[in-house]
């Protein structure tokens, strides 16, 4: 019977791509493979796939001999994300039935709660974790698998962005809750045009760019 363990690669990509996105490894860091190989308790083998892997997805650029370069997320990046977001997270909640928005409701108002516990425990992890939750909820209520996979895949760079956003989202904690229980009253209320709006604003604001996509800019709908 095979092992349930993950195998020594898969510990090491694991480990290594948390630290990447909770920026223990900085963009800009040199990582060492034999380094890293001590930091890990294990051979420079499964060293050596874990960055391959990390490279194949754009978190780290590997030089023969040098070490493996970690890379940021640029800022067009980073609001080509929150554009993505908007689009998915709106159309989700669009699609989900009136009841659903509202049985939502009761569970995102705990998660709004425990996220006022962790910032005032000053875990920003634990915040950080439980946005993101609130946050997937949303794609979640829409029952489409493939937007929830869709979503999925843009995760870590949520993460890294929230965690290189440094003092600012320290700084935006308390608002961050505040608009997250107004999404929440809006979809108690029934009120998906408030929810959308709220959303927009609600995600260029912590990112700290526009929303391009169905924004103001971009035309008004009748």
């Amino acid at each position: 019977m095979a092992s349930a363990d993950p195998s020594a690669s898969e510990r090491a990509y694991q480990q290594l791509r948390g630290h990447i996105l909770d920026h223990t490894y900085a963009p800009g860091t040199m990582l060492g493979e034999a380094a890293l190989a001590v930091e890990l308790g294990m051979s420079r083998t499964p060293v050596r796939v874990a960055l391959a892997r990390l490279q194949d997805e754009g978190w780290i650029v590997v030089y023969p001999k040098r070490g493996a370069l970690v890379q940021g997320v640029t800022d067009r990046t980073a609001a080509e994300l929150a554009d993505a977001r908007f689009v998915l997270e709106t159309t989700a909640i669009d699609r989900a039935t009136p009841a659903r928005r509202r049985e939502l409701a009761g569970p995102l108002a705990d998660s709004v709660e425990a996220q006022r516990a962790a910032f005032e425990a000053g875990d920003l992890r634990q915040f950080i974790d439980l946005t993101l939750r609130f946050h997937r909820s949303f794609i979640e209520a829409g029952s489409n698998a493939v937007m929830l996979e869709l979503y999925d895949r843009l995760s870590d760079r949520h993460r890294f962005v929230l965690f290189g956003s440094g003092d600012r989202l320290l700084k935006r904690c308390a608002d961050i809750i505040a608009e997250h229980q107004r999404l929440v009253d809006r979809l108690r209320a029934g009120d998906a045009r408030g929810f959308t709006e709220t959303l927009r604003a609600h995600i260029a604001e912590t990112n700290a760019t526009p929303i391009r996509l169905f924004g103001s800019d971009s035309g008004k709908s009748s």
